[in-house]
């Protein structure tokens, strides 16, 4: 099915795990407050993989942890991609058969990022109805920034925490809180590890 037009992917390859407490963010209510949540089941994702293997060589749910990991050097997901394979190599969970192209809409998930995983894309919000909403989240060194450039938080290996991204689709805005605060896995193009692992849990859909 047709994912529509303003989605969110959050690309499971690596993983954002905790904020610095010294970043300048600031503690605001629950994320959630105002939102109503949606059930999501199994017909609402789809896990992507390299086309040249079997899912489970490169994806587990255990305990009700989604965990995924990749290589540099693997395959795209599908034999016609045009981009590197470190560009779409990743695995993704795409909640889909939702309409996005309107409306105020949240995401949420508890991830992990094991040491050493670095260079990779976290999470997107792309494909907006109107105009140009995007968001992306990447990895380096343990850092999470905003494309490659502006640091959010830094100190993020080893350790669960909580990411929250709200798509205010008819206002135009994305906003973002880690761990509650207001911040203000997809290869990324260059400085990827070979390995790299996330793990994701407790996965939601809220509307406004």
């Amino acid at each position: 099915m047709e994912i529509p037009f303003s989605h969110v992917l959050l690309f499971f390859v690596v993983l954002v795990s905790s904020h610095n407490p010294k970043s300048n963010l600031f503690c605001y209510a629950d994320p959630t407050d105002g939102f109503t949540e949606l059930t999501l089941t199994d017909a609402n994702f789809e896990l992507q993989k390299p086309y040249n293997i079997p899912l489970e060589e490169r994806y587990s749910f255990v305990d009700g942890v989604h965990k995924f990991w990749i290589y540099a050097n693997d395959k795209p997901h599908d034999p016609s991609s045009n981009t590197q394979p470190h560009r779409s190599s990743d695995q993704t969970l795409i909640p889909h058969d939702l309409d996005y192209s309107s409306g105020v809409w949240q995401i949420e998930g508890h991830g992990f990022l094991p040491n050493g995983t670095s260079g990779t894309m976290i999470a997107q919000i792309h494909g907006a109805a109107h105009g140009n909403i995007t968001l992306i989240l990447r990895i380096y060194d343990g850092d999470m920034r905003y494309y490659s450039k502006n640091l959010i938080a830094t100190g993020l290996y080893e350790r669960w925490f909580r990411l929250n991204i709200i798509n205010d689709v008819d206002g135009g805005k994305v906003t973002m809180f880690l761990d509650t605060n207001q911040c203000g896995l997809y290869g990324a193009p260059a400085n990827i590890c070979y390995y790299m692992e996330s793990r994701w849990r407790d996965i939601k859909i809220y509307k406004k």
